[in-house]
């Protein structure tokens, strides 16, 4: 066989061993993806049955603590879904902040029942999935705290 030939084998021999690869990858990461919406955005498309992150700012006075669990409401300031979550909460979650939960929404109850919350790490940040939900519903949304 010509060196020709041996390297015309050995490209495409790896061009098929990396597209059986990105198709793995492909295939695993479409299971475990977990999709972003502000509760207007489950008003506007319906609740989906995967896990989903629910994002937006805790509503004022909404909190109310029963031993670990804890039950708050997210808004976007059109829209509110209300929230339970069994465990320790981040230090930093409060009302008034934005925050982010992974979990499933509860068809029976219309509760979203978080598995992981994530909170704000500092006054000036906000999650970019959170500030872009939020914009065109309250125009000052950077100055939030």
């Amino acid at each position: 066989m010509k060196a020709k030939t041996q390297r015309l084998y050995l490209v495409v021999g790896a061009m098929v061993a990396l597209g059986g690869a990105a198709a793995l990858a492909l295939s695993t990461l479409g299971d475990t993806a977990t999709y972003f919406y502000s509760p207007s955005d489950l008003v506007a498309k319906g609740v989906p049955d995967d896990a989903i992150r629910l994002g937006g700012m805790v509503a004022q006075g909404s909190v109310v603590k029963a031993g670990q669990t804890v039950r708050f409401t997210v808004t976007d300031f059109a829209h509110d879904r209300p929230v339970s979550y069994t465990g320790i909460l981040p230090d930093l979650f409060r009302e008034g902040q934005g925050v982010i939960a992974e979990g499933r929404i509860d068809r029976a109850s219309g509760v979203f029942r978080a598995e992981t919350i994530l909170a704000k790490h500092d006054e000036k940040y906000m999650p970019p999935e959170v500030t872009s939900a939020l914009k065109g519903a309250r125009p000052s949304v950077g100055k939030v705290s």
